[in-house]
């Protein structure tokens, strides 16, 4: 079955080009004509990470990121080139904002990491947004892909000058049980089988829900969002 995926995945049946003024779910996730895309090589923070800046305060960082790829969209046109497809059935792209390549750009603006092999250059434009303390380097942070799985010897990055309260501020127990931002109400739980389910406000379970007990519960900042990285929404 895994064989089966990863031909799915990797097939150039899946290949295509869109181009289209996007729709930004998150930092890692667009959407054009109905198709949603996950910005290949790269891995920007979730909705919910909280990082550390400068001075020691925490911040919604993974908001931050989407809004600033929002802000440097301006509404224009993408050309995305899409091949294969990830975990949740979103197609994996490298878009490009009038010969710009976006995926780059969050890279080297700091609100996003390098990830996997698709290119290679990406890794020099992290270390050029770490030199110069750009976006995700200007404080603390946990890496995008260690953040749903931080512990105590969970490691933090970032700044040259790392505030001296990061750890306990990134790793503490309490750090998300209020939504990283007033937009970010939705309720992601994972149940005993893996499912992973929304709560909106006003269902019947959400005031219920504590989401500081599983390290899979998380806010979310809207369904389109939720339901592009794989939640379903409640019955009730």
């Amino acid at each position: 079955m895994m064989v089966a995926l990863l031909a799915v995945m990797t097939s150039p049946a899946c290949a295509a080009k869109l181009s289209d003024a996007p729709r930004i779910l998150d930092g890692n996730t667009i959407e054009i004509e109905q198709t949603k895309i996950r910005l290949l090589g790269i891995e920007a923070p979730a909705t919910d990470q909280i990082c550390v800046d400068a001075h020691g305060r925490k911040w919604a960082c993974g908001v931050a990121a989407r809004d600033e790829l929002i802000k440097h969209s301006k509404g224009r046109t993408w050309d995305c080139h899409t091949t294969g497809v990830d975990e949740y059935r979103r197609s994996l792209g490298t878009c490009f904002i009038e010969g710009e390549n976006v995926n780059a750009w969050m890279v080297r603006s700091g609100w996003a990491l390098s990830s996997g092999r698709s290119n290679p250059n990406y890794a020099i434009y992290e270390l050029v947004a770490s030199t110069a303390d750009v976006g995700l380097w200007s404080g603390a942070f946990i890496a995008p892909w260690d953040w749903r799985r931080r512990n105590k010897s969970t490691i933090i990055v970032g700044a040259s000058s790392v505030p001296i309260n990061a750890r306990e501020l990134l790793l503490g127990s309490t750090l998300l049980s209020d939504p990283p931002s007033p937009e970010c109400l939705i309720k992601g739980t994972v149940d005993r089988n893996g499912e992973r389910i929304y709560h909106l406000p006003g269902q019947l379970s959400y005031e219920q829900i504590d989401i500081t007990k599983m390290p899979g519960d998380r806010w979310l900042c809207s369904e389109a969002e939720a339901e592009a990285t794989g939640w379903h929404k409640a019955v009730r």
